[in-house]
């Protein structure tokens, strides 16, 4: 049993409170999982042409100065970078399949958790308070996130198997669930060359509705896709550069609740972690419903004003 949650902030004066508001969110759905937690956050973006990408030292012992002038030296550039407990963000440019290739052979040891111009993905080992406060998502800004809270039952305890799982550029998945079909689908994946950094089914889903995006999908067509390839019970929360998703299988069997005012969007596992944000007086509450997409982007938002 897991708990996964997500805040869509629609009006950007909130920006600075992200962090803030998402942390007692994150910490309610703690009963749902206590052996690992993570969160992806959508902030600011680096300069241009640069992208970030967000590592992860397990053992939390990486020489960082270190490798920052081994990149300054591959890249031929100068390197920025900073550090939050055993993850740090590195501002590169865009050679993603250089460093990858580089990171593998020279610095095994560590995990690239996400790559984008927006996302950042901290997880690790721990209760949701502790690996927020470890990573201080209190303070942290942006303008939507998402959260889960994992009680594993298909892959190990780690932080490399924790969610949220990042399978494509400033794009993000939580998952609360268990897919049935996901080493048949893992290895018709394998087969068009898509590779994996766990045994986790939920990075099955996240590299899945990836690859069908790469094959130029829309995201709404995608996670189509997937009520029919993905056989299983789930609700998925799903980061864009641009937005948030949700959708349950057509059982609907997890729980989920979406709530929505002029100025946020926001899902949960239970009700209680949405209990606390501001406005959720005059919010809409509801539960969505099976085999349906529901989305919100920024782009949506600026045509409709």
């Amino acid at each position: 049993m897991c708990g996964i949650v997500g805040l869509f902030l629609k009006n950007p004066e909130l920006d600075n409170s992200l962090g803030h508001l998402l942390t007692p969110m994150l910490v309610e759905m703690t009963e749902r999982g206590p052996d690992s937690a993570g969160f992806a956050v959508y902030g600011p973006q680096p300069p241009q042409a640069r992208l970030k990408y967000t590592l992860s030292g397990a053992d939390g012992a990486c020489d960082w100065p270190s490798l920052a002038a081994d990149l300054e030296q591959l890249l031929e550039t100068e390197v920025e970078y900073f550090v939050r407990a055993n993850h740090a963000v590195f501002i590169l440019p865009a050679q993603e399949a250089q460093l990858r290739e580089f990171i593998a052979a020279h610095h095994p040891d560590l995990h690239i958790t996400a790559i984008g111009s927006q996302l950042e993905i901290y997880k690790d080992t721990g209760l949701p308070a502790g690996v927020a406060a470890r990573f201080g998502l209190d303070g942290m800004i942006g303008s939507h996130a998402i959260g889960h809270t994992r009680m594993a039952t298909e892959s190990g305890i780690s932080g490399k198997h924790s969610h949220p799982f990042c399978s494509g550029r400033d794009f993000s998945l939580v998952h609360n669930g268990s897919l049935s079909n996901h080493n048949g689908v893992r290895d018709k994946l394998r087969h068009e060359g898509v590779t994996f950094d766990s045994d986790n089914d939920t990075e099955v889903a996240a590299r899945y509705i990836a690859h069908r995006l790469g094959r130029g999908r829309s995201l709404n067509d995608a996670l189509q896709d997937a009520l029919m390839e993905l056989d299983g019970f789930y609700t998925f929360a799903i980061g864009s550069a641009d937005g948030f998703a949700v959708l349950r299988d057509s059982i609907a069997a997890k729980p989920a609740v979406l709530a929505e005012t002029g100025d946020w969007v926001a899902m949960a596992s239970e009700y209680r972690a949405l209990a606390a944000l501001p406005g959720i007086e005059q919010a809409r509450i509801w539960e969505p419903k099976p085999a349906t997409v529901y989305s919100w982007s920024h782009e949506r938002m600026a045509r409709a004003a």
